[in-house]
């Protein structure tokens, strides 16, 4: 939901005057804790450190993130693929038939050269 024009938008004090600070070229990594910060014009260029609840993952800001949250590019959760002993097997299958593949290629040349 949107936060009303007349409160502006959501910027960390404490992220912001680091940010006023500093140069994009010199900062480094700018380590936060704020992730319901949104991203300002003033952001661009630097590169953040945002918290994911067990690291810091590094975030690049662009034009394009401005307007955006610091949280929604670093990711809480990790996705685990689906599956289980069925989806192992036919992994299993499709990367020996891709190595078969292979093999079958490299002899093809060495068979045309007789």
């Amino acid at each position: 939901m949107a936060r009303s024009l007349k409160k502006g938008p959501f910027v960390d004090a404490k992220l912001l005057k680091k940010v006023i600070g500093m140069k994009p070229a010199s900062a480094g990594v700018v380590k936060t804790w704020a992730r319901r910060s949104q991203i300002s014009p003033e952001m661009i260029g630097f590169t953040f450190g945002v918290h994911n609840g067990k690291q810091h993952v590094e975030v690049l800001v662009s034009e394009d993130m401005v307007g955006h949250r610091l949280g929604e590019f670093s990711p809480t959760k990790k996705f685990v693929r689906h599956g289980g002993k069925m989806q192992k097997e036919l992994e299993q299958k499709k990367q020996q038939a891709e190595i078969a593949a292979a093999k079958a290629a490299k002899e093809a040349p060495a068979k045309a050269k007789k």
